[in-house]
This record gives structure tokens, C-alpha cells and sequence, in this order.
């Protein structure tokens, strides 16, 4: 179905809501069961394994895939940058030393396999028994290692698992690049990345030079409306600083708060392109699995709910959405809601990722050409338009919905060879006549429990401590300050690697109310 024969403004406003660091296979493989529908690539069924690593027991041994036993799976953090992905991949840790190294101590070739080596998808197991050694400074127990396995259920999850039943539900959709954050997020807008694979080595990198032209400049050229909305608490943009030579001159007028957004769906008067950050800092919305484990420990605390806060914003945003007055200007008959993750953070999937032309043939970062795709991540179509029960079975990518958006708005030619080539999300939107929300699916987050008010304690405790911020959080601070300090004429005001939290914390203030003004003063509730 082409551009031109959807006449009834399915898309005249598409949202993107990107969720941080889960695979397929962890959030969405037990959806469905073998025979629920036609076909389903997921876990049920399934006895999935990956072998344990030498020197753990007497004799070979492996870990199979199984329901996660805690809401908090994956703790700590698994390993998300490109070494650490290839030795998910493809098993392969080269040169030996980077084994139980720190990401900014490995050496070429980054754990990369030889040319033409198809991923195997059996080294999750190996990576996380060397990240867990990293991270907290000790070996795993049997107990721990294994939960790199476990995958959620449906009833652990069930705003995302309902919707994903509810509409349409993609088990093909890999994200752009086999790294972390900020690539991936960059090959969401720009379906480049600059030919940067890591997020913050050195700090500032993609504030300062990632200057790839972006949809947000094409649909300004065409004056179709965009914004881009956070959580009042982050204070900065991550999406507007990791294309910060592209995009600063919108912060003052396009960048607002989750509370905005909410207003505007209300009113019906959303922008024709949306796109949601979760908060990516205390409390955290985005789903990421828990990247303080060692300080979570030192404190005698139980290790918090990863989930439950993206499942309450996912739930909210659909909502407002699904409650859309028809006559608005956006409302629910012309919104296309794409609730999608940025990369898969680390955490298990069986299904091995396609080549792909190379995107940069003379090697970018850690010598990397680009020439295959990352992970699987979770992915939904909602819309007035999609079926209920829908599995999509095509391959997809992050850079379909530039695609769509190139395609549905006449943005002009492909961004680069990578959108170029990327499936539309059109065809998806294929009934004759919308759904009416009383047909949607009505979704209840889990109520808050112990984890989640052990997780406010925390907070309050590392507020007061001097204690180092997160990386994800250490890595936007090297942005915004080198951004400020480039602003201004002069060096970044501080070291992001060796701030403590509460100097961290000022500094995101003072950056934000400088350069993000309209999340400042945005609404706040």
C-alpha cells in the first residue's frame, strides 16, 4: 500500500516512545504461546541454551533460557558496548586480555570475529560472567550468572505484553548498530551515527562532531511539526545533545516535558512527528536494567524494579492517545503510536542479526564498517488502524520509521544507504476502517511494591552521598558540558567522569535552564 492510497490521514501524527536496552526475547519472548497464532518467533517451546563458561565446573555445562525470577533481571548491568556484543555474538574474546576488562581497557580487535562468521548468539553467558567480574569486583554465583537467561512473562509486564497482543507486534525489528545508547539512538534520526560506536570515550564526542543531518531538519524544511519531549527531571535532551551541531539551534522551541505532551494529546494539537524520551535518571521510566548494583550492595539494599516505572509511562502515554477526542486536530483515528527500545543493553536473544551493506567501508570507531545490524528489540505498531493479534514477520529496523516518515511526508531522498533500503511501516496500517478505542485494550500497570520503595530509599540515600553518577548518566553529563563549553567559548566546567552525584546534578540544572528552556519552564504535572 502506497503513500498515495492512504487517503484518510492514518499518519497525520506519529509518536515515538523509545525505551532503553532490552531485547526481543527478554521483554516479548513468551507473548505467545507455540500455537497462540500462525507464527511467532519467540521463547515458548523453546529450549533454548548458552554454555557456561571453562573453569566454572568440572565438566560442560549450560544455562537454558527461562521465565526471569526477578523483577530486577538482569543485576547488575550487563555489558551493552561493542566489545561486549560481539562477545554475545559470536562467542569470540580477542585479544584474551579483554577478558574481565573495563570497556575503556580493551584492545583491537574488540572481541570482533573474523569476516563472513555468522553470530551463533551463544556468548551471553561468557560476556556476563566478565561484566559481572568488572562491575562488582567479585565472580557470580551459579544463580547469578544464569539470570542473564531469564525472560519475562507476559503477566510480569503486562502494559507492554497487552499492547503487543492488542495491535501489532514486530518479531523481525533489529536496532542499527551491534552497540550501545547513542549510536543507536543517532541511527534512529540520522541513520548514521558519524561512525561512532561508543557512547562517551572520549566525553563529548557527539555534541561536539556528530554532525549528520537528521529527520528533524527535514521535516522543518517541509514545515511539518516536531518535538521532543522528557521528563522535567533529566533536565537535558539526550536526543537533542547526541545531535547537538544538527539540532541546537531548536532546543529554546522544540524541546518540552512528558507533562506537555500529555497536554497537547488532550487537546489535540500534537505535532505531526512526536518522539518521547523515558527519564534515563532517578526515577527511572526507561526500563534499563539497574547500573548501580554496587552501590545498591554497599547500601544493604534489595536491588530495585527496572520495569515497573516504563510500564507506567508507556501505560500513560497510550492513554491519553486512546482517550484522544476525535475532534481534535490529533486524536486517535490519526495517530500512530511506535513503542520501540534503542538497543538490547546486553540481555538474551536467539535470533542472530543480518549483514548488511557496509554503511562506513573503511572502518569507523574500533574499526568498525557498519555491516551488520544490532539485536532485536521489542517493537509495536498501535494504531486505529493495525488488527489486534498482529505478529509482523518481515525483517524491520530502527530506520523504518525514517523511511515512513520520508515516504508519507515526501521528505526527500534517503538520509544514507541505511534508510535507503529500510522497510515502511505502511503497509502495517492495513484495515479498510479504523478500530474504535472502545475495541483498544484497556492496561493496568502492576501496583507499586516493596522493590519499587526500596528503590525510593535508595534514591534518597544516593542524593546524599558523594557517590559517582551511572554511566548512561556520567555520559549525557560529558555531552551537556562539552556543549555548554563549546557555547561559551571555553573548556567544559568539570570532569564527567569524576563528579559526584551531587555536583552531577547541579550541573544538569545549570545546563538545562541555559540551553533546554521549554523543559524548564515546561509544564511540570
Amino acid at each position: 500500500m502506497s503513500a498515495h492510497e492512504l487517503d484518510d490521514h492514518r499518519l497525520d501524527h506519529i509518536v515515538v516512545l523509545m525505551f532503553e536496552n532490552r531485547s526481543f526475547d527478554n521483554l516479548l519472548g513468551y507473548l505467545y504461546g507455540p500455537s497462540e497464532v500462525p507464527r511467532f518467533e519467540g521463547l515458548a517451546g523453546r529450549s533454548l541454551t548458552n554454555p557456561i563458561p571453562a573453569g566454572f565446573q568440572s565438566s560442560p555445562g549450560t544455562v537454558i533460557v527461562h521465565p526471569a525470577s526477578s523483577m530486577a533481571s538482569p543485576y547488575p548491568d550487563p555489558g551493552e558496548e561493542f566489545p561486549h556484543v560481539n562477545t554475545q555474538l559470536f562467542s569470540v574474546v580477542d585479544p584474551p586480555s579483554n577478558r574481565f576488562s573495563k570497556v575503556e581497557e580493551m584492545q583491537a580487535p574488540y572481541n570482533a570475529p573474523a569476516a563472513n562468521t555468522p553470530p551463533a548468539m551463544q556468548g551471553f553467558v561468557e560476556d556476563y560472567v566478565s561484566a559481572f567480574r568488572v562491575e562488582m569486583d567479585r565472580m557470580p554465583s551459579v544463580q547469578q550468572y544464569s539470570q542473564i537467561m531469564g525472560c519475562f512473562t507476559p503477566g510480569q509486564i503486562p502494559v507492554l505484553s497487552g499492547l503487543a497482543r492488542g495491535f501489532a507486534c514486530f518479531d523481525r525489528w533489529f536496532c542499527e548498530v551491534p552497540s550501545q545508547t547513542y549510536t543507536n539512538r543517532s541511527f534512529f534520526h540520522a541513520a548514521s551515527s558519524s561512525g561512532y560506536v561508543l557512547n562517551g570515550h572520549p566525553p563529548g564526542k557527539f555534541s561536539l562532531h556528530n554532525d549528520a543531518e537528521t529527520i528533524f531538519n527535514r521535516l522543518e524544511a517541509v514545515r511539518k511539526s516536531w518535538a521532543v519531549y522528557i521528563d522535567p527531571l533529566q533536565f537535558v535532551s539526550a536526543t537533542g545533545l547526541i545531535h547537538a551541531p544538527r539540532l541546537a539551534e531548536y532546543f529554546p522551541t522544540h524541546f518540552r516535558t512528558i507533562y506537555d505532551f500529555y497536554f497537547e494529546a488532550r487537546e489535540g494539537s500534537l505535532p505531526n512527528y512526536a518522539f518521547i524520551e523515558p527519564n534515563m535518571f532517578h526515577p527511572h521510566t526507561d526500563m534499563h536494567p539497574h547500573s548501580g548494583a554496587k552501590w545498591t550492595e554497599k547500601m544493604g539494599l534489595r536491588p530495585p524494579d527496572t520495569l515497573i516505572g516504563g510500564e507506567r509511562l508507556l501505560a500513560s502515554v497510550y492513554d491519553v492517545i486512546r482517550t484522544s477526542s476525535p475532534g481534535g486536530e490529533s486524536n486517535w483515528r490519526n495517530t500512530a503510536l511506535v513503542v520501540t527500545f534503542d538497543e538490547h543493553g546486553g540481555t538474551y536473544d536467539h535470533v542472530p542479526p543480518p549483514a548488511v551493506p557496509p554503511l562506513v567501508p573503511d572502518g569507523g570507531e574500533q574499526g568498525f564498517k557498519f555491516d551488520r545490524l544490532g539485536v532485536r528489540i521489542p517493537t509495536l505498531l498501535i494504531s486505529a488502524w493495525v488488527d489486534a493479534r498482529s505478529v509482523v514477520q518481515e525483517t524491520f529496523r530502527s530506520t523504518s520509521v525514517i523511511r515512513t516518515l520520508r515516504d508519507w511526508w515526501d521528505l526527500g531522498p534517503p538520509l544514507t544507504a541505511r534508510d535507503a533500503d529500510s522497510p515502511s511501516l505502511l503497509p502495517v496500517l492495513s484495515r479498510a476502517s479504523p478500530r474504535s478505542p472502545d475495541q483498544w485494550p484497556k492496561v493496568v500497570p502492576r501496583a507499586a511494591g516493596v522493590l519499587e520503595r526500596l528503590e525510593e530509599e535508595f534514591l534518597r540515600r544516593v542524593e546524599n552521598l558523594e557517590s559517582p553518577p551511572e554511566r548512561l548518566e556520567r555520559d549525557l553529563l560529558g555531552d551537556a558540558l562539552a556543549h555548554e563549553g563549546a557555547r561559551e567559548g571555553r573548556a567544559p566546567v568539570a570532569d564527567s567522569e569524576t563528579v559526584e552525584h551531587r555536583e552531577a546534578h547541579r550541573h544538569f540544572q545549570r545546563v538545562g535552564a541555559k540551553y533546554f528552556p521549554g523543559v524548564a519552564q515546561g509544564r511540570m504535572a
